[in-house]
Order: structure tokens, then sequence, then C-alpha cells
């Protein structure tokens, strides 16, 4: 079975390397990733990473793997700042407080058969100081990722408490995502 990472995400491989799998084939799909009005957080992850792999055309012998990872806040969904200025927005709201980070995964095995596993990751940040958030901004780390901060770098010291998969939050949980490729035949140690 050959595998297909429907992402172009480099921490994506790198998670996946972690499970000793290298995608056989990288297919980055193109699909609106806008949030439906009044959309549950939760059913957006899981509908984008289902039409991420839906959308990365499967030859026989493959199984698609794609995700997405956003963070919730109540119920507003924190996906990549479009600018320094709403990453900074976003840092802020996440200052001094909980959110959840959810990722879901989704896979289409060799059959067509669609499966998909959601992560929800707690994770509270201590409060941050404007001068801290526009240093972190200015680095660039959290630039094009979920919620504006990237919790495998420097954002790992706003950090108090986290409670879920560490992975889920850097996007993509290994627990869920062996179970799935397990199942749609791919040959896991």
């Amino acid at each position: 079975m050959m595998l297909v990472l429907a992402s172009s995400s480099p921490r994506r491989r790198d998670l996946l390397a972690r499970l000793g799998l290298a995608p056989d084939r990288i297919a980055a799909p193109e699909i609106d990733e806008t949030p439906h009005k009044g959309e549950p957080p939760r059913d957006y992850v899981r509908r984008i990473a289902i039409a991420k792999a839906a959308a990365v055309a499967r030859a026989p012998d493959e199984v698609v793997l794609a995700g997405d990872t956003s963070i919730a806040v109540g119920r507003r969904i924190l996906g990549k700042p479009a600018d320094d200025a709403d990453q900074r927005r976003m840092l802020a709201l996440l200052s001094g407080r909980r959110h959840h980070c959810l990722s879901a995964v989704a896979t289409i095995d060799a059959t067509g058969r669609l499966r998909e596993r959601l992560s929800d990751t707690v994770v509270a940040f201590r409060p941050l100081a404007p001068a801290e958030i526009d240093a972190y901004v200015a680095g660039g780390e959290g630039a094009g990722k979920a919620g504006g901060y990237a919790i495998q770098g420097r954002a790992e010291a706003f950090v108090r408490f986290i409670a879920g998969s560490h992975s889920g939050v850097v996007g993509l949980p290994l627990l869920e995502t062996r179970a799935l490729l397990k199942a749609a035949g791919i040959a896991l140690a």
C-alpha cells in the first residue's frame, strides 16, 4: 500500500517520520477552508480534514492521509493569521486563558472507505505581556500556524498547562493517525 499525504506541511511529514513512515507521494489539496456560519469548531476541523482527503486523486493501491488543526476559544475558530495584526489579536486572546487545539485526521483507503478521528487538546497560556507578543510575532515563528503560534518552538514557553496530544497541537495527532493508517492497511512497526 502506498501512502499519499494530502498536505504540504513539513511538520506533518516530520511527525509521520516519528511513526517510521515517509509518504510515497505528497499532494496538497486546494479547498475552501472558510468556516460555515455558526459551524462549531469540532465540526469545522472534521469537515476540512475530510474535504482535504477527498480532494486528492487516489490510485487503487494508495491510502490518502489528510489533517486539519485549528484553535478554538469557546465557539471562535482561530485558523492561520492573515497578517501580523491578526496574529497579535489571536495571541492576546489566548493570553492567560485555556483554549482547545482540535486536530482532525482523515484517511481514505484503497477501497475508498473514509475513516476519521478527532484529537482535542486543552492548552493554557500564561499571561503574555504586549512586548512578548510583539517579539514573538516579529520572529515569524507563528505565521501560517493555527492560532498564530508553534508549540514546538518558542511558544512552548507560553504554555502553563497542556492536557492531550502534543503532536496534535503541532499538527498531526500520532495516536489517532497510527490507528487510522493501520486500519487502512499501511504497515507499521
